[in-house]
């Protein structure tokens, strides 16, 4: 058999311009995992209200980032998706998807079905589980592969939120940062999400059930400041927990004090309640607490991308010195990192069981 590697992130603009941008925003707020809401709303809150007013505003914070190679998160993908190739056995077929928008998952399905690729292993580059990005891409991935007349195998690495590979590649690429630094708080900043995305993933308990008469919440879910302190059958698939055993990992690898990091999210998306506590609400607010010097992560990204450097990079610093802060430092992500490359290989021979390293 021949096989392939296809490593799969979300997408980015094919460049900083609105009408591209647009593009883009269309076809991932068109996603239901995304905005998961009835779809005449979804449309009419799509076409009449966010593409009115947020390309533009967005496509402003794309030319900040945007460099002679365009998209950070297209570039780095493309080198990491190079490096992991020479790293390979033999020189293994190795590819980046994205979910939306360039290089397409059916573009890069079909390219690999005229190599001659009957074996694949997907790799999505989404450390924990959300609907949105994890489940929306595997989702798309096997819809485009069952549109073949001869649908390839299939093996999927699952989520590597704790696995010590992927835990070292972060700590290698931040403890030099630490060391310089010596901040006074490590910020973990993951993607948020809806509270509704996570509520809903517990098994054979709708969203109804956990929210309860009052909508404030179950007895699990959301409810208890331990409700995210272990992974157990219940929320085996609950990105808030997968978060937190991320932030514990990295907490431990670096050798972090119990009141030297926190956990926040940021990203979010319109009125409803997301994931807290806020990013941005925490940035301007650690100055008071005598925080001077602050170090963010961002676990939940493996390429650096709007959601890094402008949101973080560039507006966190921003806020963070406009409330008395001195500075703010935003640890890389792991990118195409030798570092990063290895762990790959070794999360895919562990979880999948396919030897891709050379040694």
């Amino acid at each position: 058999m021949t096989s392939a590697l296809v490593l799969l992130n979300l997408g980015t603009p094919g460049s900083a311009n609105v009408k591209d941008v647009r593009a883009y925003l269309h076809e991932f707020l068109s996603d239901p995992r995304v905005l998961d809401i009835n779809p005449v709303v979804r449309f009419l809150l799509l076409h009449c209200v966010i593409l009115r007013k947020r390309p533009a505003e967005s496509a402003a914070a794309y030319r900040k980032i945007w460099t002679e190679r365009g998209s950070p998160l297209l570039f780095h993908g493309l080198d990491l998706a190079e490096k992991v190739r020479q790293e390979t056995r033999g020189g293994m077929i190795v590819e980046l998807a994205m979910r939306y928008q360039s290089p397409s998952i059916r573009n890069v399905l079909t390219g690999l079905r005229e190599r001659g690729v009957d074996e694949l292993i997907l790799f999505p580059l989404f450390p924990q589980y959300s609907s949105a990005s994890w489940g929306s891409g595997v989702e798309k991935f096997f819809d485009e592969a069952g549109l073949l007349w001869d649908e390839p195998s299939i093996r999927v690495a699952p989520p590597y939120y704790d696995h010590p590979a992927f835990i070292g590649a972060f700590c290698d690429v931040a403890r030099p940062i630490l060391d310089e630094l010596q901040p006074d708080r490590v910020l973990m900043s993951f993607h948020g999400v809806p509270q509704r995305h996570v509520r809903t993933v517990f098994p054979g308990r709708p969203e109804r059930d956990l929210l309860g008469t009052d909508g404030a919440g179950g007895d699990h879910c959301l409810q208890s400041r331990d409700c995210c302190a272990e992974i157990c059958p219940a929320n085996r698939n609950c990105y808030s927990a997968h978060c937190y055993a991320t932030a514990r990992a990295l907490a431990a690898g670096l050798e972090l004090g119990p009141e030297g990091w926190e956990v926040s999210f940021q990203s979010r998306l319109g009125r409803k309640p997301w994931l807290t506590p806020y990013t941005d609400f925490r940035i301007e607010e650690l100055p008071a607490e005598g925080v001077e010097k602050v170090a963010v992560f961002c676990p939940a990204f493996t390429a650096d991308c709007l959601e890094t450097i402008e949101e973080i990079g560039i507006r966190a610093d921003e806020d963070f010195r406009a409330a008395g802060g001195k500075e703010l430092r935003l640890i890389p992500s792991l990118n195409s990192e030798a570092t990063w490359v290895r762990a790959i290989a070794q999360i895919i021979d562990d979880t999948v069981g396919l030897d891709v390293d050379d040694d």
